[in-house]
């Protein structure tokens, strides 16, 4: 499971915990610890907890970096990871710092809870419909974007895909690593979700198939439809590499999928898209579940859905309002 589930000894609570780190995806060392502390938190929130009680951070300072380099980013890595964490409600009390070959950010998010604050993922049933709450191509578009500089993997690339193009793609990536996943987690109990798991490092495919495997149901998850962020998809067949249309592709502090009733799927789609929750939220129905033996698949022509990237949207938009003030009035 994405998070352990400990019984404790007193009053039918439990100790819900969960760890992780990586190394850094991202150019801005701010935005990399935001993205770090989300990451962590998230394996909470595919559990339907919205809760977090104490973070720990783990940070490892490179030590091929110079002491102005590191008096530079640390502090902002370790600003970005406790701004996220305040975000969630929670707060980073303590953790590790070593000096290792490598930068490596990460921590532990803990909460004790009641059995009705949590959601275990076992539950899905024949004809529940599967959502995904971000769109796919993180690792695509990061890689992308470190090629810009690299002319022998960037031709292969620049006939799909301009350099405007990629930048939009990584911002966009940026931003969503960095949202939490709170909201879609506090929607899980509004609408009654069945099981959920978070898409990182295995890709859409292999979550997919690990969360097949909890069902205490005989059931399989069929993905029809692939959010994508725009042109990721193009890139990915391009350069030969990710599977991101396979659905092997890895992700980064990656949308919740969640399993929810035919009934409830769409009005879970919309509500998370409501003003009230703040910007860029954003859900998709991408599957179904039917009756099998705990697989998971994609079809084979699935449905690429192309999720512009915001500041495409907000270009147009303001294209679109400078049209409409220049037109002459009748």
């Amino acid at each position: 499971m994405d998070s352990c589930v400990i019984p404790l000894r007193h009053g039918g609570l439990s100790l819900v915990q969960t760890t992780d780190f990586f190394y850094p995806l991202v150019e801005d060392p701010y935005m990399m610890g935001r993205i770090a502390c989300a990451n962590v938190l998230s394996d909470l929130y595919a559990m339907g907890i919205t809760e977090c009680d104490n973070m720990l951070m783990l940070l490892s300072v490179s030590q091929s970096m110079s002491d102005e380099e590191r008096e530079k980013v640390t502090p902002l890595m370790i600003k970005g990871f406790r701004d996220a964490a305040e975000e969630g409600g929670t707060a980073v009390t303590g953790g590790q710092t070593v000096v290792n070959p490598w930068i490596i950010i990460g921590g532990v998010a803990t909460v004790v809870c009641q059995p009705n604050e949590f959601i275990m993922p076992d539950s899905a049933v024949v004809g529940d419909v599967l959502v995904l709450t971000k769109p796919l191509g993180t690792q695509v578009a990061v890689n992308a974007h470190q090629w810009l500089d690299n002319p022998e993997r960037w031709n292969k690339v620049k006939m799909v895909v301009s350099r405007e193009e990629v930048e939009l793609a990584y911002q966009e990536a940026m931003f969503n690593m960095a949202t939490l996943n709170r909201t879609a987690a506090g929607l899980m109990h509004t609408f009654n979700a069945h099981a959920a798991t978070d898409i990182t490092g295995f890709g859409i495919l292999g979550h997919s198939q690990n969360l097949a495997k909890q069902q205490r149901n005989e059931v399989s998850f069929v993905i029809h439809n692939l959010p994508i962020i725009a042109k990721m998809a193009a890139i990915s067949k391009a350069s030969g590499r990710f599977g991101l249309l396979q659905g092997t592709s890895a992700e980064t502090s990656g949308g919740l999928l969640i399993c929810l009733p035919r009934e409830q799927a769409a009005r879970f789609c919309s509500e998370i898209k409501s003003s009230k929750y703040g910007e860029g939220h954003q859900a998709w129905i991408v599957g179904i579940v039917e009756k099998g033996n705990r697989t998971a698949r994609i079809i084979d022509k699935p449905r690429v859905i192309e999720v512009l990237p915001r500041g495409v949207m907000a270009t147009a938009l303001a294209t679109d309002n400078s049209n409409a003030s220049s037109e002459p009035s009748s």
